[in-house]
């Protein structure tokens, strides 16, 4: 355990029978795993720093999937703000961080992953790995991180700090009503919490089951009055609903998230134009919080408005002027 000046505080090595030593991590995990409450109705929730599951999967894991032919250890690091578990060896041929959530189970020792099957204490389908995610992401927390492994070791950092009590509340909720929400819808909405919009690429990436798949699982929370959706098909883009934002007690979020209506973008590029010459397709996209395909259409409208003049060499090299005078 590690202070915020990177200073050791406590050092225990375990050594001995197996279960004994995973006994002993757990019970040293649950000693400093503080808690945090909130109101469900008639229910108090309570949040931990760290969600107990994803701590015991991760740390089963570890132990699972290290390679023993490698002198060294499994590394269990408490910081101010993170928890951070390594084993030595890397990932098995075929893993990457691109399909981790959908690779098939596939342990570097089989007998060993049998054990523990056998008495408990993993997943019988071998999917742990969803159970690290699932615990981080149904209190609001940062995706885990596996981007420091390498061939040496697998890292994972698990994300702690302040939890997002009103997401814990709202997840609670729909399990509460027989709702309950799979790991591609949480890790879409976990998403649009942080980056406010998705498209159906960028969900597809982000579950590792690709485009369609991406589209499903929005269009799925479309129904489910989760998310709204806004633009044409093939440049829609997805965003949190009203509803939800006034779950989260977030209402402002929306607004931010919807972006401005057709008005107020005429305005918003004209008054650019008049302040910095010229406008871009990409100028309109940043300024606007559009899509290219959306930019392209404002400009097009603005121009065909006599408001603006199109300059350049189509298509890559246009761009857009107050249109000159006498004309």
């Amino acid at each position: 355990m590690l202070d915020v000046h990177g200073n050791t505080l406590v050092n225990d090595w375990h050594r001995g029978p197996l279960l004994k030593v995973l006994e002993a991590v757990q019970e040293r995990f649950s000693a400093r795993n503080e808690e945090k409450e909130t109101q469900v109705g008639l229910f108090r929730l309570a949040v931990p720093d760290y969600a107990p599951e994803s701590f015991r999967e991760a740390v089963n894991n570890a132990v699972l999937h290290r390679d023993y032919a490698r002198r060294g250890a499994v590394h269990i690091q408490f910081q101010p703000d993170h928890l951070a578990i390594s084993n030595p060896g890397g990932f098995l041929e075929g893993i990457t961080l691109e399909n981790l959530l959908v690779h098939e189970p596939k342990p570097r020792n089989p007998l060993l992953a049998e054990a523990f099957r056998r008495i408990g204490l993993v997943e019988t389908t071998g999917r742990g790995i969803d159970r690290i995610y699932l615990g981080q992401l149904r209190y609001g927390r940062p995706l885990p991180d596996y981007s420091r492994s390498g061939n040496d070791a697998v890292r994972l950092v698990l994300r702690g700090g302040e939890a997002s009590l009103a997401f814990a509340a709202f997840v609670f909720r729909q399990d509460r009503e027989r709702r309950p929400l799979t790991l591609d819808e949480m890790l879409v909405l976990n998403c649009l919490q942080h980056q406010r919009r998705i498209d159906a690429p960028s969900s597809g990436s982000l579950i590792q089951k690709g485009e369609h798949q991406g589209r499903a699982v929005l269009e799925r929370l479309v129904e489910r009055g989760l998310v709204e959706a806004r633009g044409e098909r093939r440049g829609r883009a997805y965003l949190l609903s009203a509803g939800l934002y006034r779950e989260l007690d977030a209402p402002a979020g929306y607004v931010r998230s919807r972006g401005f209506d057709p008005i107020q973008q005429e305005a918003m590029v004209l008054q650019y134009v008049q302040a910095h010459g010229r406008v871009t397709r990409g100028d309109a996209m940043n300024l606007c919080m559009i899509t290219g395909r959306q930019a392209t259409k404002l400009l097009r409208r603005l121009a065909a408005a006599g408001k603006l003049q199109a300059k350049g060499s189509p298509p890559r090299w246009v761009y857009y002027e107050l249109p000159e005078r006498g004309k």
